[in-house]
């Protein structure tokens, strides 16, 4: 492939992964950073997706920041600050191959959960604020995937689509 060609393609992924994230607060990652990742390396692809996933979020949160539920976001925001060291620790370690399929199996297992409606009862208050940031903050700066553990947090505390996008994109 071409230059002009792989920028073309990781600017069209760049654009349908936006798009995506305006419209549901999250999914940048999981639309954009396989293609980053074979275009760019593990390292830049990752890097690439968080920076553009950062902005997307705070352009889009200009409007709903009035919906942010702070009280349920200090504390995974925190967590999720406090788990990326281990994250990038451990995209630094292990071998891409078995960082691809621990991630991926990471976010199947999610989105599993999340489609079976399957309720976690340590995924609820406090408590459950902490553990899916940690999880979240681990799995972006491992992978650039943090959505999936605020997913399965807003799943099991009952909010709608609504308030959904707001918080993940402040998340995010």
């Amino acid at each position: 492939m071409t230059g002009e060609a792989a920028l073309l393609l990781g600017g069209l992924v760049v654009m349908l992964g936006a798009c995506v994230q305006w419209l549901t607060g999250m999914g940048f990652a999981l639309v954009a950073v396989p293609a980053l990742v074979l275009l760019l390396g593990p390292h830049q692809g990752v890097a690439l997706a968080n920076c553009a996933a950062g902005a997307i979020s705070a352009v889009g949160l200009v409007s709903g920041w009035r919906r942010v539920r702070l009280t349920a976001m200090v504390p995974l925001v925190i967590a999720s600050v406090c788990a990326v060291p281990a994250g990038s620790w451990a995209a630094g370690q292990l071998s891409q191959p078995v960082l691809l399929v621990g991630m991926g199996l990471l976010v199947t297992l999610a989105v599993l959960l999340v489609m079976q409606g399957l309720r976690v009862p340590g995924l609820v208050g406090a408590r459950g604020a902490v553990a899916a940031g940690a999880a979240g903050g681990f799995m972006n700066a491992s992978a650039g995937l943090g959505g999936p553990p605020l997913s399965l947090y807003a799943m099991n505390a009952g909010w709608s689509a609504h308030e959904f996008v707001p918080n993940a994109q402040f998340y995010l």
